[in-house]
């Protein structure tokens, strides 16, 4: 068998070793391949349906997947128990969030939404509340990744910080309350560099493990605890919960693996695939492979969290509170347009009223 994932130590290797494993207990051979974070965010999922029998995909294509039929529905494949299992053990919504027109089209192995990421020494705790945001950025001390698709994953999760509900089956996804989350947003755009711009999570991540590096807090960012390992980088970094004293709404990320409905053995790829989302595997082998798994028996075991500094524990209540992308078939295209015209906004400094009118129609027509 063949299996696509995504181009990063946390995404290949954990993949890589617990198919090793896998082959040794009698299980087929699998090849894995990986492509980059951006191609991960935009790529068919139909085309590498094609090409492979296991796809590691994000939950926004579920939507697409299945109106194209390139996916095999789990449920139909999987044990009902071990669905079960996992669905048990998710954290936050992401079994929810591969689940779509009443089927399973993936199986969460990697569990992320956006948390807070700093570094111990240049300061001397997580920021707690946006004031100390705004203070750090003033200080160019401070940055987010904005580059398409993070500046719209921002968005979203400072609506959640503040209590808007965005109305994913309607037209309008942002409604006027969300005029408060853009003007924090704006804000925020104004007191850090602009190469944030281009600068993808990964990106943010490799510079302020520069040693010499004067960012000390990216405090809305995918969590990615390879960074968290001591040794992984010349700087290790901590991650928390978002700054606000009840960390709600953050953008749910994290990957899922799916079954290509056209390959040659779907019921043994679909084996696989329900063995590596199990507890008992992510909290063991896909753990200490650099994994960062789905699994809450993983996020809640001390033997888990120490040789990453607590990176579960201290970020579990945003996951826990984390909120589910839109999935219609149509989102993928929206989602890019959409942090295209946002950062357009906020280079500007377009009002609010103007710039979410624009992302209204965006959305309304991706419907």
């Amino acid at each position: 068998m063949r299996g696509m994932t995504w181009d990063h130590p946390r995404g290949f290797d954990p993949l890589v070793t617990a198919t090793r494993e896998w082959v040794a207990n009698g299980g087929d051979p699998i090849d894995w391949d990986r492509r980059s974070l951006q191609d991960f965010e935009s790529f068919s999922v139909e085309e590498l349906a094609r090409r492979y029998d296991l796809i590691v995909i994000d939950h926004p294509h579920v939507g697409q997947v299945a109106d194209t039929g390139c996916l095999a529905p789990l449920d139909e494949l999987c044990d009902p128990d071990a669905l079960r299992g996992i669905a048990a053990g998710s954290v936050g919504g992401s079994y929810e969030s591969y689940n779509w027109s009443g089927h399973q089209w993936a199986l969460p192995i990697d569990a992320a939404a956006q948390v807070q990421a700093w570094v111990p020494g240049r300061i001397g705790a997580p920021l707690r509340d946006w004031d100390a945001v705004i203070a750090l950025g003033k200080e160019g001390r401070l940055t987010i990744p904005l580059r398409p698709p993070h500046s719209l994953m921002s968005l979203f999760s400072l609506c959640g910080l503040l209590g808007v509900t965005l109305p994913v089956e309607g037209e309008a996804l942002f409604p006027e309350e969300a005029r408060a989350a853009y003007d924090r947003f704006a804000e925020l755009a104004t007191v850090i560099d602009p190469a944030a711009y281009d600068q993808d999570p990964i990106a943010v991540l490799e510079a302020m493990a520069e040693p010499d590096a004067r960012i000390a807090a990216a405090p809305l960012i995918y969590g990615y605890v390879s960074y968290a390992q001591q040794g992984f980088r010349p700087t290790r970094i901590a991650f928390a919960d978002l700054p606000a004293s009840d960390p709600r709404g953050s953008t749910l990320g994290g990957t899922g693996i799916a079954v290509s409905a056209f390959g040659a053995a779907p019921a043994e790829a679909a084996r696989f695939a329900q063995w590596v989302a199990s507890g008992a595997v992510q909290r063991t082998l896909y753990a200490t492979a650099g994994g960062q798994p789905a699994h809450a028996g993983a996020w809640g075991d001390e033997a888990v969290n120490a040789p990453v500094a607590g990176f579960y524990a201290q970020t579990r209540a945003t996951l826990d509170r984390s909120w589910i992308r839109p999935r219609h078939d149509g989102y993928m295209a929206f989602q890019q347009a959409a942090s295209d015209r946002l950062n357009q906004a906020l280079r500007s400094g377009e009002d609010a009223t103007s710039a979410l009118a624009a992302l209204n129609a965006l959305y309304r027509d991706s419907r």
